[in-house]
């Protein structure tokens, strides 16, 4: 398919990082694709529009060697070898560390970078289309094939239309998909921190009843400051003050959340907030129609899985189309949706409900339930096997795993 072409294999409605990711699997494996999104290319990789970082575990950083995009992603990341779980900053703590024959648990890499990355990668390829500042007028999905009609004139045309376009998807409404949805008493404070001490590549994820307190390790800068991102989740009320409080002020609640294990905290961006939800769709597909990424399922960050459930997401329906296009199948088959329907429906409602508990068990108040949570804690440490399954979670190396979660092209 030539860039000029309105007709592909796949239209992809998002072009966010789950969305990019999709076309590039898909292109990868000889499929061409069209990609619609509203944003200006210029909007899109502009590192100061996202503030946040994503941990790409093990099993997605595997997806990205095999596409080849991991060594572009590599010298801006930086690789997670330990997560250090704690209730606030009381006794007792539950550690992450895998052998190391193992590898890291994941890399964390800024969104902005990996947004580029990506963007740029389907830029590139010749059998992506890109049809960026565009909105949808009007789709059509008929028996034999998808048709989109764009505001500017364009009409595209493929046998699969791909719903990308995050937690308030117009083509899930469109179809009729029931969604199970409601709002945590949270919202996220995101920002970057440099501190004094070397962060030693650990994520340390420690829980308060208002919320988890996250320190994410990021890679040096230039000038070998030492640099970490936080998500700090607070109560819906106090999320805007706490946003808004002067620079000291803000640092000095860092240092007492952090209980300064890494010295002195600066804050080196600008702070944004995001109100917390959840949302899980009855299903992922309909006719000629597939949800993948937020426009799926949304969950609370307390595990930092939200971008690789998508992604996994990403590896299993490239798996369906590959395998049912090389048997004949016309890619909207009945056959293909349904297969790939049963295979992330359960991990994804599996996955949700395990972050729900987590929320709502850590965020109960009061020194029993603390001591409930610090119980908990030290079974898991004193026991192999289960604090082994646990990392295997972290890592996204457990359940039945799609080839490009392996590192292998379908």
């Amino acid at each position: 398919m030539t860039k000029a072409a309105n007709t592909s294999d796949v239209i992809i409605l998002g072009a966010g990082m789950i969305g990019l990711t999709q076309a590039l699997t898909l292109a990868a494996h000889g499929l061409s694709v069209a990609i619609v999104d509203r944003a200006d290319s210029a909007d899109l990789v502009n590192p100061g529009k996202d503030a946040r970082v994503s941990a790409i575990n093990s099993a997605s950083w595997n997806m990205m060697e095999a596409i080849g995009l991991a060594d572009q992603l590599a010298p801006h990341g930086c690789d997670i070898d330990k997560i250090l779980v704690n209730d606030g900053l009381k006794p007792g703590k539950l550690d992450f560390t895998p052998k190391d024959e193992e590898g890291p648990l994941g890399v964390m890499v800024e969104n902005a970078i990996l947004r580029r990355v990506l963007f740029e990668a389907a830029q590139a390829h010749d059998a992506i289309a890109l049809h960026m500042s565009s909105q949808v007028a009007h789709c059509e999905r008929a028996e034999h094939h998808v048709d989109v009609t764009l505001e500017d004139g364009p009409i595209l045309s493929a046998a699969l239309l791909i719903a990308a376009d995050g937690r308030g998807s117009r083509m899930r409404e469109e179809a009729g998909i029931i969604m199970a949805h409601w709002q945590y008493d949270h919202n996220a404070i995101i920002c970057k921190v440099s501190h004094e001490r070397p962060h030693g590549n650990t994520a340390y994820e420690l829980f308060y009843p208002s919320g988890p307190f996250a320190i994410l390790p990021m890679r040096d800068d230039d000038n070998g400051l030492h640099r970490s991102a936080i998500v700090w989740t607070v109560s819906r009320k106090d999320g805007p003050a706490l946003a808004q409080i002067n620079r000291r002020a803000f640092e000095a609640e860092l240092m007492k959340k952090s209980g300064g294990f890494l010295g002195q905290i600066k804050l080196i961006t600008d702070r944004a907030t995001y109100p917390l939800g959840f949302h899980h769709s009855s299903h992922l597909t309909a006719d000629r129609l597939v949800l993948i990424g937020d426009a799926g399922h949304g969950i609370h960050p307390i595990a930092g899985q939200g971008l690789n459930l998508g992604l996994r997401d990403v590896a299993a329906l490239t798996e369906c189309l590959v395998d049912g296009a090389r048997t004949g199948l016309d890619l909207g088959d009945a056959q293909i949706l349904a297969r790939y329907d049963r295979w992330r429906s359960l991990d994804n409602l599996m996955v949700s409900a395990a972050t729900d508990i987590l929320t709502r068990l850590f965020g109960l108040p009061g020194e029993t339930s603390s001591a409930i949570r610090r119980m908990g804690i030290g079974i898991v440490q004193r026991i192999p096997p289960l604090k082994a399954q646990f990392m295997a979670e972290a890592k996204g190396e457990t359940g039945d795993l799609p080839k490009l979660l392996m590192g292998e092209l379908v």
